[in-house]
């Protein structure tokens, strides 16, 4: 559907219509106080990608040739808004929630490498997550894609769950380390403490989300799966192996600028 403002830019609109490939037939226009309406058919189906160019080219024709005041409506046409919108609010929103994740975690933490490596492997957990949900999507649930909300709304949920078992790993390690003296030995002490927490927490928060996957509608089953599928591996690997590993690797390094071994009140032990 093509609404044409002025009216008398109908002739135009009409011309530009039936040259964009991709449309195969244009119905009689109505004429409206004010306005103009045209309805197209497609070569294609609303949701194919040869739609999608077919409806950006006409919009892009009508825009130059008849005005900015000329609409193109329809199933693609939204769907189009859609994806722009949804591409516009990951790019802004998801260096906002890192960056509150870095400032909250160097708060608790006093360090400046903790909090980076932390963030980074909640990005890695996201990212392993978004790769296995594509194949999952496109080659067991036979779906075209991904609807556009689902990136962002798995990432708000992903970090956020995630950021939950990064604190209670990442401060409990803090007070050991301060405790012992050493980074390996307090990573292992709050790994021990936390770990059947926070493997507890992961298996409920992934049969919660996994509910969704079941409901009639696509972008509900495509969130499901990926945050159930992100918060097991976020349980099971980063939080248990991955983190705790590269903490006792970098040793001291990890609470730069800070030195918790320093500040012990309690005397070493063992």
């Amino acid at each position: 559907t093509i609404l044409v403002r002025p009216p008398s830019r109908l002739a135009a609109a009409e011309a530009v219509v039936r040259s964009t490939r991709g449309i195969v037939a244009l119905g009689r226009p109505r004429v409206l106080p004010g306005a103009a309406i045209l309805t197209a058919t497609l070569a294609g189906a609303p949701s194919g990608r040869l739609a999608a160019s077919t409806v950006a080219s006409l919009q892009r024709r009508l825009d130059e040739a008849v005005g900015p005041r000329t609409l193109v409506g329809g199933e693609t046409a939204t769907d189009l808004d859609l994806h722009a919108a949804a591409v516009h609010d990951t790019e802004r929103v998801l260096p906002v929630i890192l960056l509150v994740v870095l400032v909250v975690l160097g708060i608790l933490l006093r360090a400046v490498v903790a909090p980076v490596v932390l963030a980074a492997s909640v990005l890695f957990s996201y990212a392993a997550s978004l790769g296995v949900s594509a194949l999952v999507v496109t080659h067991l649930f036979h779906f075209p894609g991904f609807d556009p909300t689902v990136p962002i709304f798995g990432f708000v949920f992903l970090v956020a769950l995630g950021v939950d078992y990064t604190v209670f790993l990442a401060s409990r390690a803090r007070e050991e380390t301060a405790r012992c003296g050493a980074t390996r030995i307090g990573m292992a002490r709050s790994l021990e403490a936390t770990g059947p927490v926070i493997t507890a927490a992961g298996v409920v928060l992934a049969a919660t989300f996994a509910a969704l996957a079941v409901l009639p509608l696509v972008a509900l089953t495509e969130v499901g799966f990926l945050v159930a599928f992100g918060v097991l591996l976020d349980t099971f690997l980063v939080r248990s192996v991955l983190v705790p590993a590269v903490g006792s690797a970098l040793g001291e390094r990890f609470w730069w600028p800070t030195r918790p071994a320093r500040q012990a009140s309690v005397p070493p032990e063992g």
